[in-house]
């Protein structure tokens, strides 16, 4: 067992030397909540971590497959770019142009570089599969979005066309608002190649708008092989959306990506006044993650599962995939940390992909290093300055009988102009005598 440190468990923490130090991350928390609350957006008061680490086991009893540390569940099936996507390796996401007819309160696209020239012009996605072949790059799966890729359907198919050329194999996607996506422009998919599409559809277009999305999702079955509906939960839609997913097996299509509902750090006003406020806590782990989708909106998840729970109930047959937010930052941890020449002290750990340690501060560090003496274990670092003793985390369950508090490290490879440097990004709680590896790294 693992403990966060919050401001409710600090106190729990005899050493003085572990408390100042996990005083310090605490502070880097509180800071970033600041940032983030200036942006013009409150953090929900209540935390629904424990309600929802029940909520995801009730729904494993009934069968549902959890995944990636419980950022990820789905029912029947899951399209394989989203199991590709947990590591990312050979997974790979392009745009021809971020324009778009649609202006979603919601878009992350805002956050893209140099949104605004590519919203104006296009990107040589052409030239990229070159140099990715030249390369010799493996790219298992590809996918285009945008934008809205529709509105360039000479280069998108183009792309598509290329991709299968260059990458025999390659198991390709499309995103799309849909409202382009007649028989004609199907059919010219279909004959690129296309392996899976994907329809967003939007609560609040007006039921004539959402009326032809679904229309356009029918004939897809008859052009694609996988025809999905990837779209946010927004707090508090849990009827309307019962109501797609009803629809949506009538069609009788391959499945739906419920997605966690994020603030993209911009239409802060259209978030206020909806009364959305930021999940508490909105990370497992605080770090400048490269996917700019934003901050995780408090109650999405609670909905996704709640709509996972219908699911079950009403028997549905289309596969039903809840994405949260964390689960679309696993890749970029897995590739920042895999395969790294570490420290022997250091674990990587394969349940969430960052790199841990054991270490225990002040006047503990003598008495752990006569059990390491005793037992001629020499793989440890001592860091004066802090006044901390790090270890691996396979020697934790070597200390009990000395009451000492343990503090497990969670760090991050980053590569920089002069080498590559490891990042601790979080100190939490343990004991030797609560502590198992196997199970909580």
């Amino acid at each position: 067992m693992i403990i966060d440190i919050c401001p409710e468990t600090l106190p729990r923490i005899r050493n003085p030397v572990l408390a100042k130090y996990a005083g310090t991350y605490l502070q880097i928390y509180e800071d970033f909540l600041h940032q983030v609350r200036r942006t013009g957006i409150e953090i929900a008061e209540d935390n629904w971590q424990e309600e929802t680490k029940n909520r995801i086991e009730n729904l494993r009893r009934k069968g549902v497959v959890v995944r990636n540390d419980a950022k990820s569940l789905y029912i029947n099936r899951i399209s394989p770019a989203c199991l590709a996507c947990r590591k990312g390796v050979g997974s790979l996401t392009l745009f021809l142009s971020l324009q778009c007819h649609r202006r979603c309160f919601f878009c992350f696209n805002p956050n893209q570089e140099n949104y605004d020239y590519y919203s104006q012009n296009k990107r040589d996605c052409l030239r990229e599969l070159d140099y990715l072949q030249r390369a010799g790059q493996e790219i298992t799966h590809l996918a285009l979005t945008g934008g809205e890729p529709l509105l360039h359907p000479a280069e998108m198919l183009a792309f598509f066309r290329a991709a299968k050329e260059k990458f025999p194999g390659v198991y390709t996607r499309l995103y799309t608002a849909g409202d382009l996506a007649d028989r004609h422009m199907l059919a010219a998919l279909q004959g690129a190649g296309l392996d899976e599409i994907r329809f967003s559809i939007r609560l609040h277009d007006p039921e004539g708008v959402r009326q032809r999305t679904f229309k356009h999702i029918a004939l897809a079955r008859d052009y694609i092989p996988r025809v999905m509906v990837e779209m946010p939960v927004l707090p508090g839609t849990v009827p309307e959306m019962q109501g797609i997913l009803l629809e949506l097996e009538r069609l009788n299509i391959f499945g739906i990506n419920l997605l966690e509902f994020c603030y993209p750090f911009n239409n802060a006003d259209v978030y206020r006044e909806k009364g959305y406020k930021i999940k508490n806590p909105p990370y497992r782990v605080l770090y400048n993650y490269w996917y700019g989708g934003g901050l995780p909106v408090a109650g999405s998840e609670l909905d996704c599962l709640e709509l996972m729970d219908f699911a079950l109930e009403q028997g549905l047959k289309i596969g039903i995939h809840y994405c949260s937010l964390e689960n679309k930052n696993t890749s970029q941890i897995y590739r920042q940390n895999y395969g790294h020449g570490a420290a022997p002290f250091l674990h990587f750990s394969p349940r969430d992909y960052f790199i841990k340690s054991a270490k225990v501060f002040g006047g503990d560090i003598p008495r752990v290093l006569r059990v390491f003496k005793k037992r001629n274990y020499r793989w440890y670092n001592l860091n004066k300055t802090f006044q901390f003793l790090e270890f691996h985390v396979n020697q934790v369950k070597e200390l009990k009988g000395l009451e000492v508090e343990v503090g497990i490290s969670t760090s991050v490879m980053e590569e920089r102009e002069d080498g590559s440097y490891l990042r601790e990004l979080k100190i939490q709680l343990t004991w030797p005598e609560i502590f198992d590896p196997a199970a909580d790294v």
